[in-house]
C-alpha cells in the first residue's frame, strides 16, 4: 500500500485509474526465482494465472450459493413437502453433491461429519492454493522471507481470510466431527473477500477506508459523542416512561404461551420492574422464571429500542404511552438528526473520498446518443422520405397532431390498464377498455412498422444493418415491447376481447403497454442520462456495490445463524432460510427495521447494520441518485431569473394610502414602532397558544378545555383582521397599480391570507349564532380549521407561499425528474400489482375491514388494483417498507426498487429542497440590501458566532483582572485553574502537569463509573439483589460521587476568574453550558435528599428513581473532554434564515398533515381491535359486529370497554404518528383512500420539504465544528466578492 505523495495526491489503484499497473521486481535475484512463474500464475499476472482466477471466482460463488439454496432444505426449519429428504427434489445425492446438510447424504464413510463434494473440492483446492502462496510469500515482499516471515504472511489480511475459508473445515472433520458446529458453515462467507483481489478491489477498498478516517477523524470524535449522548439521553427516557407500561410486557419468548391469547392488561409490574402474566395465561416455569417482562424495564433494554427509533425506524409505534409518544416524537423531530452525525460523516466522507479519486480523471461528457440525426430532413420525393419526415422530422403537414394524438394513446392505454383492474368494473366500460386497446395496438403496431420501414432514409442508419442497429435502440425496443405480447396472447388464445376480468397472463400483456410512457423520453432524456451516470461513476460503483453485496449477503447468513432459533414465531419464521434472512436484511440495509424482538447477537448485528452499513450499503444507491441528478442539472438550467427579479423586488417601494391607512398597515405588520413590534410577537405566540388549545380540545373529555382562550383568541384574530382590513389601502400587494379603497379591499378579501383567517374565525362565530344546528354536527372537524391559523405566520415567515417560486426555479430539472420518478412509479406499482393480486399465501396479521376482509386476510386484499398497488409502491420509493410479506416475485421487484429506484424518486424531493433553500438565501439577501450591507465577519471567526466567541477572542493576550481578596487569593486561583483547565503556552497548546492530568483522568472515570452505574441500577435483577435499602452500594457511589462533582463545581466557581474560557468572570461560567451542566450534576441528589428529608418523596420509591436517572446527563460533563453540545447555540445561529422559513413550512405540514389524517382515520375500521366475546360483524338477527359500526366510541357504547383504537384517536396521537411519517417511517399503512392521498403527498413532496431544517442543521454543525464543505467555500466566495 503506497502512502500519498507530499503534494497530497490521493492514490489511484488500478480499477480506478483504468490502467493497468505492473509491478516492478524487487531485485534481479527475486525477478530469477524458480518459483516466479508459480507467483505469477497465483497473482493472475500470467494468461493461465488468469483462467485460474476465474475459475477461482466461480467456485467461490458456487460456495455461497451452495450456502443460501442448502438452507432452504433443512427440514428442521423448512417443514415444506419440497424441501424434505424423501420425496422432496433434493434427496441424498443432492446433497452430498452440493450442500452437506446430512452426515448420511452417502459420504459418512470419510468421517468427515457433514459434508459435500463441492466443500471438499473447495477446501482440497484453497488449501493446496495456501500452501503454495506461503511458500511464495517472500517473492511479494522481503518481510516474508524465513521462517518469522511466514509468520507475519500468515496474519496478513488475505491470509486471515484463506485460513477463516479452510480452517474450520478441518476443526469439524477432525476435533468436533460429533458435534453441529453450524457456525463453520456460516464462515464460509468469508471466502467472499477472496474476490476482492481481483482488479485491486482490496486496495480500493482498503485505502479508502483508511483516507475517510484520516479526513474525518477530527469530526468524529465529537459526532460518536453526539450520537452515544443523544442514545443513552434517550433511552433513559423511554425507560422512565415505559417501564411501567403494560402494553410493553413481551412473552412472545415464552414457548409454553401463545402471545396471540395473552391480555397484558391483566400482567402486574411489581417494584423491581418484573412483569407477572399468570392471570393473563402466562406463569413463569422451572425453565423460565419471567416468560413476560417489560421491554423497557431496563435502561440497557430500552436502548436497543431506542437505537431503533434514532435510525427513524419505529417497529413499537402504536404500544407506547402517552408519555412514549411525546418522546417518541421528540426523538422523530429533533433526535434522530442528531444520533445521524456519526452515519452521516462516515457516508458523506467516503462520497467526499470518491469524488476526489473520481476527479483525479478527466470526467466524462454527457453524450446524447438520439434515435435519429437531429435537423436531419428526409427525401420529399420518395414515399420512404416523406414517412420518415411525418414520423422522425415531424416536418410535415399533421405530423406534430399525430405525433401528439399517439401520446394521448399512450396515456389513455396506462389509464385504461389502470382501471381495467377495479373488480367492479361495468360491462360497458370494460368493453370500452378493450376496443380502445385494440385501436391503440393498431395504431402502436402501424406505427412501429413504418418506423421501421423508413428509418434507413435517416444517414445514421443509411448502411446495410442499419436496420438493425434501428431495431436494438431504446425506444424502438420500449415499441415493439409493447406490441408483441399483445399479438403473441391473441395468437395464443384466439380471441381480442377479455370480458370477465383478466387472468394473470392478461394483466401482464396489458402491463407491456405501460411501457409505452417511456416514449415521452425522447423528450426529456431522463433515462438516457443514465448510460452518462454509469460511464462518470462506473469505478467507483463496482467498488462500493461489491462491498454492499458483501455486507448484505455476510449479515444475512449471519443473522440465518442467530434468529432461525428465536423463540419468537415470527422472529423464526422470517429467518428460516438464507434467502429469508437475505430479504430481511436487504431492508435493515436500507434503513428499515420491521422486526425487532431479535437474540442478543441478532440485536448486535442489526445495530452494526444501522449504525455504520446502512451507510455504506446507500453510498452506491446515493451515487446513482445524485449521478443523475448532476445530469439533470447540468442539461437543465436553473431559472435564475427568478432569483433576480427577488432583488428587483426589493426596491419597488411607494407611500400609499391615506396616513390612517398606513398607520394600520404598519402595525399590523410590525413595522416602524415597538408597538407594532409587540404586536406582532403577540400574534405569534397566540397563534400557537391556539393551535395547541385545538389540538389538546381532540383528546376525550377535554373539548371545553380552555375555552376562555379560544374566546380571547377568536377575538384578538377578529381584530387583526378588521385592522388588516382598514390598512389593505396602503399595502402594496393590494394598493399597487392604481387600485382604489374599495378595489384593494376586494383584492385583500379574497386574498390567500384573508381567506385563511376567515376559515380560522367564521366557524366560531357560526358556532355560536347557531347553536345546535348541523354545524354542532361538524363541530370536530372544524375546529381543526383553527389549526389552519398556523398558515397565518407566513405572512411574517414567508414559506409555503414560496412553492411556486421554488417550482419556477427549478422547472427545467423538476420536469425531467418527475418523468422519471413517475415512470418508474407507475412500472414499479404495475409489477407489485401483478403479482400480488392473486397472493392468498401470505397472510395479514390483522383484518382490513375498509378493504372488505374481516377474516383470514391476506396479501391480495391489500393489491386489490393498481391504484392500491400505487399507494404501497409510492410508500416503498420513499425507502420505508411497512410490508414486508411479499412473495417471491415482488421480492425481486422490491430489490431493484431498493437499489436503483430510490435514489432517482428521492430527486425531486432534493431538487425542491434545494430551490427553496437558494429562495431564502435570496429573500434574505434582498432584505438585507435594504436594510444596508451586513457587517463583515469578525477575523478568525466561523458560522454562527456570537457574542461570546467574540468576547473570547478579544481577551487573547488580555491578563486576568487580580482579586479583590487580595495576591494570595490571586495565587490560589491560578493554581486551581490550571489544575483544572491546563496553562497555555505561546503557541496555544494546553499543557498539564502529572497531577492535574491525572486529575482529569480521575473525572473521566468517574463520569464513566456514574453512567454505568445508572445502566446496571436499572437492571431490576441487579437492582434487586443489590437492594434499596439506605447505604447500598449504589447510594454509597453517589454520594461519592457527588461529593466530587461538587467539589469540582465549586472549584471552577473559584477559578474562574483566572480562566480565559469563563471570560475571566464566575456569573459568565456559571450561565455558560458547562456551568449550568456542572451544576446539574449534583443539584438533583441534593433535591432528592431535601424531599426526603420533608417527606415528600420516600426513600426508594419509584418517584425517587427519577433523580436518580437523571444522573444519566452527567455525560454531558464529558464536554470538558470533546467540544459538541456546547457549539448548538452557534449551530442554530448559523442556519436561523434557512430554519425560520423551512421550519416553519415543516410545522405547517406536521400539523396540518397530522390535522388531515386525524380527519380521515378517526374512524377507520382497520384500526380497530375487539373483544373475542364481540363478534367480528352481525346480520339482519344478531346483534352488530365489531366492524359494523361508524366508529370505535359507538362500539364502545355498545359494547363497553371491549373495542379499542390505539392510533388516530386524538390529535396528539395523529401528531405523533405524523411525525413518524415524516422521518420516512410508516409504521401503519393501510389508511382510507383520503388518507392514502395525504400519505401520497407525504411522500412525493412533504417528506423532502420536511427536512429540509434537518439538513440545514447538519451542515452548520459542521460548518461550526469545522468539517468544511461546499458552504465554508461558499462562504468564502462570497468574502471575497
Amino acid at each position: 500500500m503506497t502512502a500519498n505523495g507530499q503534494n497530497g495526491s490521493t492514490e489511484l489503484t488500478p480499477l480506478l485509474s483504468g490502467e493497468p499497473q505492473e509491478e516492478e521486481s524487487s531485485n534481479n535475484a527475486t525477478a530469477n526465482d524458480s518459483r516466479q512463474p508459480l507467483y505469477d500464475f497465483l497473482e493472475a499476472k500470467s494468461p493461465g494465472g488468469k483462467t485460474y482466477e476465474t475459475l477461482i471466482i466461480v467456485l467461490i460463488i458456487l460456495n455461497v450459493l451452495s450456502f443460501v439454496f442448502a438452507s432452504l432444505f433443512v427440514e428442521e426449519y423448512n417443514p415444506e413437502d419440497w424441501a424434505k429428504r424423501d420425496g422432496g427434489i433434493c434427496g441424498s445425492l443432492c446433497d452430498a453433491l452440493w450442500f452437506g446438510n446430512y452426515r448420511d447424504n452417502g459420504l459418512q464413510r470419510l468421517q468427515l461429519g457433514a459434508t459435500s463434494i463441492l466443500e471438499l473440492v473447495t477446501i482440497a483446492v484453497f488449501s493446496v492454493e495456501y500452501v503454495l502462496r506461503l511458500h511464495t510469500c517472500d517473492l511479494e515482499g522481503a518481510q516474508f522471507k524465513g521462517v518469522v516471515g511466514r509468520f507475519k504472511y500468515m496474519i496478513t489480511f488475505f491470509s486471515l481470510v484463506d485460513l477463516a475459508s479452510t480452517v474450520p473445515f478441518y476443526i469439524d472433520a477432525l476435533v468436533f466431527r460429533d458435534t453441529d458446529m453450524a457456525g463453520s458453515a456460516f464462515l464460509r462467507m468469508f471466502r467472499l473477500l477472496r474476490m476482492m483481489k481481483v482488479e485491486g478491489r482490496y486496495d480500493t477498498a482498503l485505502t479508502m477506508v483508511d483516507d475517510v478516517y484520516r479526513a474525518q477523524k477530527a469530526i468524529l470524535g465529537t459526532a460518536l459523542f453526539v450520537g452515544l449522548t443523544t442514545w443513552l439521553t434517550v433511552a433513559s427516557l423511554y425507560y422512565l416512561v415505559e417501564r411501567r407500561s403494560l402494553d410493553m410486557i413481551y412473552c412472545g419468548a415464552a414457548p409454553h404461551c401463545d402471545e396471540d391469547e395473552i391480555d397484558t392488561s391483566l400482567c402486574t409490574i411489581d417494584d423491581w420492574g418484573f412483569a407477572d402474566c399468570t392471570k393473563a395465561g402466562c406463569p413463569p416455569t422451572d425453565d423460565l422464571l419471567e416468560p413476560c417482562y417489560n421491554l423497557f424495564q431496563s435502561i440497557p433494554m430500552s436502548s436497543y429500542y431506542t437505537l431503533l427509533n434514532l435510525f427513524g425506524e419505529f417497529p413499537l409505534i402504536d404500544q407506547h404511552s402517552f408519555g412514549g409518544m411525546i418522546v417518541g416524537t421528540i426523538t422523530a423531530v429533533v433526535a434522530v438528526a442528531v444520533f445521524a452525525l456519526p452515519a452521516g460523516i462516515i457516508g458523506n466522507g467516503f462520497e467526499d473520498e470518491i469524488e476526489k479519486r473520481r476527479n483525479a480523471e478527466e470526467e466524462a461528457p454527457i453524450v446524447e446518443d438520439g434515435g435519429r440525426t437531429e435537423g436531419f430532413v428526409g427525401n420529399s420525393e420518395t414515399t420512404r422520405g416523406r414517412l420518415y419526415n411525418f414520423l422522425f422530422a415531424l416536418s410535415v403537414p399533421y405530423s406534430v397532431a399525430f405525433d401528439y394524438f399517439v401520446s394521448a394513446m399512450v396515456v389513455g392505454t396506462a389509464l385504461t390498464f389502470m382501471v381495467d383492474s377495479l373488480a367492479y368494473l361495468p360491462l360497458s366500460l370494460r368493453y370500452f377498455n378493450d376496443y380502445f386497446e385494440l385501436a391503440a395496438v393498431l395504431v402502436f403496431t402501424a406505427e412501429y412498422v413504418s418506423k421501421a420501414y423508413c428509418c434507413q432514409e435517416d444517414p445514421k442508419f443509411a448502411h446495410s444493418a442499419g436496420l438493425w442497429r434501428y431495431s436494438v435502440g431504446f425506444l424502438p425496443v420500449v415499441d415493439l415491447l409493447s406490441v408483441l405480447p399483445y399479438w403473441i396472447e391473441v395468437a395464443v388464445t384466439g380471441t381480442v376481447f377479455s370480458l370477465t376480468g383478466s387472468s394473470f397472463l392478461g394483466n401482464l400483456v396489458k402491463s407491456f403497454r405501460l411501457l409505452r410512457i417511456l416514449r415521452f423520453e425522447k423528450y426529456t432524456h431522463a433515462f438516457t442520462s443514465f448510460d452518462d451516470v454509469f460511464s462518470r461513476n462506473k469505478d467507483v460503483l463496482s467498488v462500493t456495490l461489491f462491498t454492499a453485496i458483501l455486507f448484505w449477503v455476510f449479515f444475512g447468513a449471519f443473522l440465518y445463524i442467530t434468529e432461525r432459533d428465536n423463540p419468537d414465531a415470527e422472529m423464526a419464521a422470517n429467518y428460516n432460510n438464507v434467502p429469508n434472512a437475505m430479504w430481511m436484511t436487504l431492508l435493515n440495509l436500507a434503513g428499515e427495521a420491521p422486526l425487532c424482538q431479535y437474540s442478543a447477537w441478532g440485536k448486535v448485528a442489526t445495530g452494526i447494520l444501522g449504525l455504520f452499513a446502512t451507510g455504506v450499503f446507500g453510498i452506491p444507491i446515493g451515487i446513482l441518485g445524485a449521478g443523475f441528478e448532476q445530469v439533470l442539472e447540468e442539461e437543465n438550467e436553473d431559472n435564475t431569473e427568478e432569483l433576480q427579479e427577488e432583488v428587483a423586488r426589493s426596491s419597488q417601494e411607494s407611500d400609499l394610502g391615506s396616513s390612517f391607512e398606513q398607520t394600520c398597515y404598519k402595525f399590523v405588520n410590525g413595522i416602524g414602532s415597538y408597538a407594532a413590534r409587540f404586536f406582532e410577537t403577540c400574534i405569534y405566540i397566540l397563534i400557537f397558544t391556539a393551535v395547541i388549545v385545538g389540538v389538546i380540545q381532540t383528546v376525550d373529555g377535554r373539548e371545553d378545555d380552555f375555552a376562555t382562550v379560544e374566546w380571547f383568541a377568536v377575538i384578538v384574530f377578529t381584530a387583526e383582521y378588521v385592522i388588516r382590513f382598514v390598512g389593505a389601502g396602503a399595502d402594496p400587494e393590494f394598493a399597487s397599480g392604481g387600485a382604489g379603497a374599495v378595489s384593494s379591499r376586494l383584492r385583500f378579501i379574497f386574498s390567500f391570507y384573508s381567506i385563511i383567517d376567515l376559515l380560522a374565525i367564521v366557524p366560531f362565530y357560526i358556532t355560536i349564532a347557531l347553536p345546535g344546528s348541523i354545524v354542532n354536527e361538524y363541530d370536530e372537524y372544524l375546529r381543526m380549521l383553527r389549526i389552519m391559523r398556523l398558515v397565518k405566520l407566513d405572512k411574517y415567515i414567508p414559506s409555503i407561499t414560496l412553492i411556486d417560486d421554488v417550482i419556477r426555479l427549478k422547472y427545467n430539472a423538476l420536469k425531467v425528474a418527475f418523468f422519471a420518478a413517475i415512470t418508474l412509479w407507475i412500472l414499479f406499482a404495475a409489477l407489485l400489482y401483478l403479482f400480488e393480486v392473486d397472493d392468498v399465501d401470505n397472510g395479514l396479521d390483522d383484518p382490513v375491514p375498509t378493504y372488505g376482509c374481516v377474516e383470514d386476510c391476506t396479501m391480495a386484499d391489500r393489491f386489490q388494483n393498481f391504484f392500491d398497488s400505487m399507494v404501497y409502491t409510492g410508500v416503498h420509493l420513499t425507502g420505508d417498507y411497512p410490508i414486508t410479506t411479499y412473495n417471491w416475485p415482488s421480492r425481486f421487484v422490491n430489490f431493484f426498487m431498493v437499489i436503483a429506484a430510490v435514489g432517482v424518486v428521492s430527486i425531486p424531493s432534493a431538487l425542491i429542497a434545494s430551490g427553496f433553500v437558494e429562495i431564502v438565501q435570496s429573500k434574505n439577501k434582498a432584505k438585507q440590501a435594504r436594510a444596508g450591507a451586513a457587517p463583515p465577519p469578525p477575523s478568525g471567526g466561523v458560522a454562527g458566532d456570537d457574542w461570546y466567541e467574540v468576547a473570547y477572542r478579544g481577551l487573547e493576550g488580555t491578563e486576568p483582572p487580580p482579586s479583590r481578596f487580595g495576591p494570595k487569593v490571586d495565587a490560589w486561583q491560578i493554581a486551581v485553574n490550571e489544575f483544572l483547565n491546563g496553562k497555555e503556552d505561546e503557541t496555544g497548546a494546553t499543557h498539564y502537569t502529572f497531577w492535574s492530568y491525572s486529575g482529569r483522568i480521575f473525572i473521566f472515570t468517574i463520569i464513566i463509573t456514574n453512567v454505568i452505574a445508572v445502566l446496571l441500577e436499572s437492571v431490576p435483577s441487579i437492582d434487586k439483589s443489590v437492594g434499596n435499602q439506605p447505604g447500598n452500594f449504589f447510594d454509597i457511589f453517589e454520594m461519592l460521587s457527588v461529593m466530587v462533582f461538587a467539589t469540582e463545581y465549586i472549584s471552577r466557581l473559584f477559578c474562574a476568574p483566572k480562566n480565559r474560557e469563563a471570560l475571566y468572570s464566575t456569573l459568565i461560567y456559571a450561565t455558560t453550558f458547562f456551568g449550568i451542566v456542572d451544576f446539574l450534576s449534583t443539584a438533583p441528589w441534593f433535591v432528592q435528599q431535601a424531599l426526603i428529608a420533608f417527606k415528600v418523596i420516600s426513600y426508594g420509591d419509584d418517584k425517587a428513581r427519577i433523580f436518580r436517572i437523571f444522573r444519566i446527563f452527567r455525560i454531558l460533563q464529558l464536554e470538558d473532554f470533546v467540544t459538541a453540545f456546547s457549539k448548538l447555540d452557534n449551530v442554530f445561529r448559523a442556519s436561523k434564515d434557512i430554519l425560520k422559513a423551512t421550519g416553519l413550512m415543516a410545522l405547517i405540514i406536521w400539523v396540518g398533515c397530522g390535522a388531515l389524517f386525524y380527519i380521515f382515520e378517526e374512524n377507520n375500521p382497520n384500526w380497530r381491535s375487539c373483544d373475542d366475546s364481540v363478534p367480528v360483524t352481525g346480520n339482519s338477527t344478531e346483534a352488530p359486529g365489531c366492524f359494523d359500526f361508524a366508529s370505535t366510541a359507538e362500539c364502545n357504547a355498545y359494547y363497553p370497554g371491549l373495542c379499542e383504537q390505539k392510533v388516530f384517536t386524538n390529535m396528539p396521537n395523529s401528531l405523533y404518528l405524523t411525525a413518524v411519517f415524516l422521518g420516512g417511517e410508516w409504521g401503519v399503512i393501510d389508511f382510507t383512500w383520503p388518507g392514502r392521498l395525504v400519505c401520497l403527498f407525504l411522500c412525493v413532496v412533504g417528506i423532502g420539504l420536511y427536512a429540509i431544517p434537518i439538513g440545514a442543521l447538519f451542515d452548520s454543525f459542521g460548518a461550526v465544528l469545522g468539517m468544511g464543505g461546499d458552504d465554508d467555500e461558499e462562504e468564502e466566495e462570497g468574502q471575497e466578492a
